[in-house]
């Protein structure tokens, strides 16, 4: 589970030893290091330090910084270094699993613009640069966000004339998905009616399997599982016809689907084992190893538990098939990866969420019988990213509880952290146009101002820790993911929000020290309301409906509560010189209000009642209101605030002796998002076009 970056966006508006492994460590391989005048270095001067170097389109490039590294020993650094280069090594996995034809198209763009020699002043090219950045941001040619395909602003024939000037090859069939808008459409398709394989050009089934057919298949996989302990089927597989006309799954592996690439993380996790700070992390760390070259389910789950385990020592990180929002059936995982480390004194303050993770449960508002007796297991830290690949990047979550799997967060508990460093560039880059814009009045601005930053991180964690650990299922009701099929994941993001909203307005955080005031907690509700209700509308293409998970949560939270607030005089909509406000009038009944959603959701999710989550997410999630919708556009148009953002990675670069061993590493901070982009395409691509 994450949290996105639309949470993110709400700091962006409102801007606020353990036991050692000795091992003798092998040789390491060799990354061609980061040319000048591609990368600068930064020199300990954080004033002269640029955060949004650039944007386009849609989107503002931010860069992070990686405070505290410098604190680490070698032995620590290396195994930071290791983690993320095996994160790096599967970067091009991502672009394949969210369309079959990513990687030629990428590639074909790649080689034009390192070898075109060109006007590169004309709108054509700009246009084509854009067109590329886009693809390089979304790890595919549909939006990461919307999903839908990009069109290109730059003529067939003027591409045409690049690709011969350069000697790029793409065929014909390349060139229609390209420049024919009819074809592969939607990445990931939520309308029933048009088939929610079929209708999705993610690839994660072949194109001519249908929803039906998958069902089937799973149906019949899962005929025989453990209730107990049920396997995650399908998380890292493709589903394809085989010779006979039947299912069956290419699995990722080492010797399997993916292959090449997995050589390369294996690699890397295999010399990260021998700097492990403990023997619980090197313990994980083989069984991932394990995992990625057999593939076996019952692996990912061992590791699973030992990862949640290894709680000890400085560093942490996130590698594999892990979140399933991009598949319509909510069965394959993304590849990700996030490298960590510790942030001792924000940890100290917020592990308090943790420790008393037993009284939010017991207090919820939610029916006896969803309680758990016992919550085992909540972590929570803050952390600092180190870097990032796959799924995760560019566009990356500010916060993350894993794993996924129920029965595992039940027995062993879980792990949340919030990326302390992420969030905290996404404020360095933000400004206030979006609040004084849409806040009713000058008191909601002032207390957004004051409270608003720690309102965004109290919900965050509230959300991580004490939301996704939170409730249990009926005896005999199968996973959610069975149960409540594609609304699965939008109702556990609802269900997280809300826990965070109710106990946002609790007096026992002020009592535990975590704020000083409920205005903390009212800040917070005047943001989410304003964002579910009308600012994420920003995202939207007009005409279009909400698609992603986490918005269709908050606007399915937010015009829930704002129809029955409305009518018990908690909230109200002012129009003023043609725009529109919310104003909320009593932050005591919005309170209650989250409660009753939050029981029912939770009753929807314990009981797997499909229909009532449908409508939840039908009635009040998806539509768009056309008026509202031209309105915040063109409100939003003035400030000129790109919707979306996301992140340039630092490098970190190894300085090594005359015989090649490491002796230490700098962090250098890439200047531009084309120069990372084309040094990650020289440097880890190590997959074929087709797979």
């Amino acid at each position: 589970m994450r949290t996105s970056f639309i949470m993110a966006l709400v700091i962006f508006v409102l801007s606020s030893c353990s036991e050692k492994i000795t091992k003798p460590v092998t040789q390491t391989p060799e990354v061609k290091p980061p040319s000048k005048p591609m990368i600068k270095e930064i020199l300990n001067e954080p004033e002269k330090f640029v955060w949004n170097p650039e944007n386009f389109a849609d989107i503002k490039i931010i860069r992070y910084q990686i405070p505290g590294f410098d604190k680490l020993n070698l032995q620590q650094k290396k195994l930071v270094y290791y983690l993320t280069q095996a994160g790096l090594a599967g970067r091009d996995i991502s672009y394949d699993q969210n369309y079959r034809h990513n990687l030629k198209i990428r590639r074909a763009l790649e080689n034009i613009i390192m070898n075109y020699n060109g006007d590169k002043n004309t709108e054509e090219w700009k246009n084509l640069m854009t067109y590329t950045k886009r693809i390089w941001f979304s790890s595919g040619i549909h939006h990461h966000y919307a999903t839908d395909k990009f069109k290109p602003e730059f003529s067939k024939d003027f591409f045409k004339q690049c690709m011969d000037e350069t000697a790029t090859k793409l065929s014909d069939e390349m060139l229609k998905v390209i420049f024919d808008p009819t074809i592969d459409s939607k990445k990931i398709n939520l309308d029933p009616a048009k088939g929610l394989v079929k209708g999705s050009a993610v690839n994660f089934y072949d194109p001519d399997i249908t929803e039906k057919e998958v069902d089937e298949f799973y149906a019949n996989l899962m005929k025989d599982k453990d209730p107990e302990k049920p396997l995650s089927y399908g998380l890292n597989s493709k589903v394809v016809r085989g010779p006979d006309g039947k299912l069956m799954e290419k699995v990722y592996h080492l010797n399997g689907m993916y292959g090449a690439a997995i050589k390369e993380i294996i690699k890397w996790l295999e010399l990260a084992v021998e700097v492990a700070e403990n023997k619980p992390q090197a313990e994980a760390l083989s069984l991932l190893i394990d995992y990625y070259k057999t593939g076996s389910l019952q692996t990912w789950d061992a590791y699973n538990v030992a990862w949640v385990k290894a709680t000890e020592g400085d560093i942490d990180y996130i590698n594999s098939f892990i979140e399933v929002y991009n598949d319509p059936k909510g069965y394959k995982g993304a590849y990700e990866s996030i490298v960590e480390i510790n942030d001792f004194d924000a940890s100290a303050r917020m592990a308090v969420v943790s420790e008393n993770a037993q009284y939010f449960e017991n207090n919820s508002p939610t029916l006896p019988a969803h309680k758990k007796k016992n919550v085992v297991g909540v972590s929570y830290k803050v952390v600092t990213v180190a870097g990032e690949a796959g799924d995760a990047s560019p566009s990356t979550p500010i916060g993350v509880n894993l794993p996924n799997a129920n029965w595992i967060r039940a027995a062993h508990g879980s792990k949340s952290v919030s990326l302390g460093n992420i969030v905290y560039a996404y404020s360095q880059a933000g400004g206030p146009g979006m609040l004084k814009e849409f806040a009713h009045d000058d008191e909601e601005i002032a207390r957004a101002t004051k409270y608003g930053k720690l309102g965004d991180k109290m919900h965050t964690a509230l959300h991580e820790v004490v939301g996704h650990a939170s409730g249990q299922i009926e005896p005999g009701v199968g996973t959610p993911k069975e149960t409540l099929k594609n609304y699965a994941s939008p109702l556990e993001e609802a269900r997280a929000d809300l826990v965070a909203l109710y106990y946002i307005m609790d007096p026992k955080l002020i009592e535990l020290g975590l704020m000083e005031s409920l205005e903390v907690g009212k800040a917070e509700y005047d943001s989410y309301m304003k964002n579910g209700y009308m600012t994420q509308l920003t995202r939207i293409i007009p005409g279009n409906i909400i698609e992603q998970a986490h918005m269709r949560d908050r606007s399915m939270v937010a015009h829930w509560v704002f129809e029955k607030g409305e009518k018990n005089g908690a909230i109200e909509k002012v129009t003023r010189n043609g725009n529109t406000y919310l104003n909320i009038l009593d932050y005591d009944k919005m309170r209650v209000l989250f409660g009753e959603l939050l029981k029912e959701v939770q009753r929807i999710k314990s009981q797997g009642d499909y229909e009532a989550g449908r409508d939840l997410i039908e009635n009040y999630g998806v539509q768009v209101d056309p008026v509202i919708h031209k309105e915040i556009l063109d409100r939003a148009a003035k400030l000129n605030i790109p919707p979306y953002g996301g992140f340039i990675n630092p490098v970190i670069v190894p300085t090594k002796a005359s015989d090649g061993e490491i002796t230490g590493f700098k962090i250098e901070y890439p200047d531009s998002f084309t120069e990372q982009m084309l040094y990650y395409a020289k440097n880890y691509s190590f997959l074929p076009d087709d797979n």
